[in-house]
């Protein structure tokens, strides 16, 4: 009988929940665990040292420039784990996960808005076969908004898009891949907004994910799909960040250029800076003379918890090319903040605005707005939840509706276990 298999990652899915009679289990996740790594480590069943999606960004150091959510599939390295079972005449989908275009599947729908000259952005999605998004929007009677996938007005509604989205594809036997990745960004919102473990909201958040689960899942069922649902990552609750760049910076390490009184960074000059990403940073570092320096610079910080060199990234499967010479661990209850100013008046002007692609570092501050009307908070007291640590108490959940061999413990070893249980015959 041919195999036909749905994946959904779900974001920050940790508690224990039971579906269809089914009782979730639980694994570790990828370190860091951040989106596109717990992405790139699904895809191919393989530590970030190997795949080298390091975090949701990276320097490119021929460029001199942080970049965030790049969507090339050529960043993520290694063998898919879908080759064979693709190989043998399978097809294989991807909805919305990250650093899809251009990927070695059959069918892509992933948001690419286009953005205007003078200002303003054109809301679009990509799609493989090109005419899947138009269909989409007939089928479903409106566009994908990429305001409710992030931002201020992000919320559960893009999860809903998606889950209509995937139940429509599931039912068209023409379009239907038998191997289908899709993704629901439902819970991040709310687990960063609120206390993730006692946000008022939180309860309610969650019963509209379990109902969107269990809508995907019963359309998987009327289309004989198996399903496997995993968390990529755990959200724990923050109560302030830190401010990696700041200390270099103020330790003259960092620097900036000052234009119309705004503080921008100048990577060609700076002896080192931080990529940060929720509660992990990496630290780039031009002059290896300098490490020894910034380690302990890092080392006396408040507020981090771990300095990882070279060789401490290597017991953790961090030591790519791509990684920082240092790695920063965050506190629990600590997350790390790209910024290098103190006053308002030095904040570049990207850093008002919802621009993912130009910030250096992830931004949770997006998720709220600002003052004056129309730009984004800049307060990250206002963050409650974030994520990037692994260990004792940051499992996350997952459950299937088949048996994935080797009991897997981490979620490499879930991957590797769907890859197996593909290509059984």
């Amino acid at each position: 009988m041919q195999r036909k298999l749905l994946i959904i990652a779900v974001a920050g899915l940790s508690r224990e929940f039971q579906i269809l009679g089914l009782h979730s289990q639980t694994a570790q996740s990828v370190f860091p665990a951040v989106t596109c790594t717990v992405q790139g480590s699904f895809r191919t069943a393989s530590p970030p040292s190997k795949h080298g999606m390091i975090a949701n960004g990276r320097f490119y150091r021929k460029l001199g420039r942080a970049m965030f959510w790049e969507q090339s599939a050529r960043l993520v390295e290694g063998t898919r784990i879908w080759k064979d079972f693709r190989d043998h005449g399978n097809r294989v989908g991807m909805v919305f996960w990250q650093q899809s275009l251009g990927e070695t599947v059959d069918l892509i729908l992933s948001p690419a808005p286009i953005h205007k000259h003078h200002g303003g952005m054109i809301q679009d999605c990509y799609s493989k076969p090109a005419r899947l998004y138009p269909y989409l929007c007939s089928q479903l009677g409106r566009p994908f908004k990429l305001q409710q996938y992030w931002g201020p007005l992000a919320s559960w509604k893009a999860g809903e898009w998606i889950v209509e989205a995937v139940s429509a594809i599931l039912a068209e036997p023409d379009l239907a891949p038998e191997l289908f990745f899709s993704y629901l960004p439902t819970l991040d919102y709310d687990l960063q907004r609120k206390d993730p473990e006692k946000g008022p909201g939180f309860t309610k958040t969650f019963e509209i994910v379990e109902n969107q689960l269990l809508r995907l899942m019963e359309a998987a069922g009327s289309n004989d799909y198996d399903v496997l649902i995993f968390g990529d990552y755990h959200i724990a609750p923050v109560s302030g960040a830190v401010f990696p760049n700041l200390a270099l910076q103020k330790a003259g390490i960092m620097a900036v250029r000052q234009v119309q009184k705004m503080a921008y960074p100048d990577f060609y000059a700076s002896r080192a800076f931080a990529v940060a990403d929720h509660e992990i940073a990496h630290v780039h570092i031009q002059d290896k003379n300098d490490i020894s320096s910034v380690k302990t610079l890092f080392e006396n910080l408040p507020g981090i918890s771990a300095v990882l060199d070279r060789e401490a990234q290597a017991a953790v499967h961090l030591d790519h090319q791509n990684s920082g010479e240092l790695v920063l661990v965050a506190d629990e209850g600590k997350w790390l903040a790209y910024p290098w100013w103190t006053e308002k008046f030095e904040a570049p002007d990207f850093a008002s605005h919802v621009d993912i692609h130009n910030k250096p570092g992830y931004d949770p501050c997006e998720l709220f707005l600002g003052w004056p009307p129309g730009s984004v908070s800049q307060n990250t007291g206002r963050v409650h939840g974030s994520h990037g640590r692994v260990g004792p108490g940051r499992e996350v959940t997952w459950v299937s509706t088949f048996e994935v061999p080797g009991q897997p413990k981490n979620l490499i070893e879930l991957s590797a276990g769907v890859r197996h249980w593909l290509n059984e015959r």
